[in-house]
């Protein structure tokens, strides 16, 4: 197997030629790099590359290589001339099991699991959590909870979701604004199921409802049918309420392998609308809400440069001589903060991962083609 693999490999070389032009070459850049436990194809190349988005070209660039993802830890990637800037690659005796990843998945197995965007009708019809056994408050692994609307077999599993947020569209002449409001963590029946929080964006609610978002929390089997179905909970990431919902489990919820590249053109508002884990701002690999999707023509793999848009501040200098309120009102610029790359895709919103960053992402940060 050693020597098939050696043979598949050897001699592999990447060629710069065909892009040298557009990606250019980094600054300071090694001569040889040694592949690392924890690479990945992008930070490999962030080590050669000005755009380092831009290594499935790359790769694609010589017709010897038929897989990008044939690189290991303990390969080595040196930089060669002829006839323009050559990577090439000194395959090693892989004791590694896995290859170099395009991306860090292992830590999105989590979120590509747990997240989900689904429609507001499909979450309203969807089984609800009635009860607990010994009629409990809450809901914890060995526990069984009592479901309703549920039609299965025993022994079939469901995913528990909780409601997180809800995706609303705002249009405004040409313009479009998409939105995503949390949602309370009271899940009870009653008054209603979820409490959107309008206040967060000056919206105060309307608009149209583009999908809400699910966040996995548990696992449970069914063990009874009827009504209501007795389910056994099996894995909890919190405690189960009165009011969680059940969707099939997802068996394939995410694409293991990405390719990076750049979209040929950005909506004018697409933007940074929610965080995965944080409040008020995140950095380099977190999870971020676009306000893009498949309708956009967002596929997995499409990177995006982030900017920060530029205040209006008022020009104290030209109101001076008169009185400081009568200076124009000017708006700054937008300015670079990092790279978005999609790794999740739905009809009108994707999930991406913050792949660099020199400031803090924050939301109503803009898209834009990378440059």
């Amino acid at each position: 197997m050693i020597k098939k693999a050696l043979a598949l490999v050897a001699g592999v070389a990447f060629a710069l030629t065909a892009y040298a032009a557009t990606t250019h070459l980094k600054p300071g850049h090694p001569d040889h790099y040694v592949v690392q436990k924890g690479d990945t194809l992008w930070d490999i190349s962030a080590k050669f590359l000005v755009k380092p988005w831009y290594w499935p070209e790359v790769w694609q660039a010589n017709p010897q290589v038929h897989n990008p993802h044939l690189i290991y830890p303990g390969d080595v990637l040196n930089l060669a001339y002829d006839h323009g800037p050559v990577l090439k690659l000194e395959p090693s005796v892989h004791t590694a099991k896995q290859p170099v990843p395009a991306i860090p998945l292992s830590q999105l197995k989590m979120f590509l699991k747990r997240f989900r965007v689904i429609d507001e009708d499909t979450l309203k019809s969807s089984p609800y959590v009635m009860a607990f056994e010994e009629n409990r408050l809450r809901g914890t692994p060995g526990n069984f909870a009592y479901v309703r609307q549920i039609q299965a077999q025993p022994g079939q599993r469901f995913a528990i979701v909780r409601p997180s947020h809800v995706f609303r569209q705002y249009d405004s002449g040409e313009d479009r604004d998409l939105v995503a409001h949390r949602l309370e963590s009271n899940v009870q029946m009653v008054p209603g199921p979820w409490k959107e929080n309008f206040r967060q964006d000056g919206h105060f609610g309307g608009g149209d409802q583009l999908g809400i978002e699910v966040k996995v929390i548990g696992l449970a089997e069914v063990l009874r049918t009827g009504d209501p179905s007795t389910l056994l909970i099996t894995d909890s990431k919190m405690e189960i309420r009165k009011g969680d919902r059940l969707l099939p489990v997802n068996e394939h919820p995410y694409d293991p392998y990405y390719y990076p590249h750049a979209p040929e053109s950005v909506p004018a508002d697409a933007k940074v609308i929610a965080f995965a884990h944080a409040l008020y701002a995140v950095g380099k690999r977190d999870v971020v809400a676009l306000s893009v999707g498949s309708a956009d023509g967002v596929d997995n793999g499409t990177t995006y440069a982030l900017f920060q848009p530029g205040e209006v501040v008022h020009d104290d200098v030209s109101g001076y001589a008169l009185h400081s309120s009568l200076g124009e009102h000017v708006k700054l610029p937008a300015e670079f903060i990092g790279h978005v790359m999609v790794f999740r895709t739905f009809e009108h919103v994707s999930y991406g991962l913050v792949m660099d960053s020199i400031r803090p992402v924050k939301r109503g940060d803009v898209l834009r083609v990378p440059g």
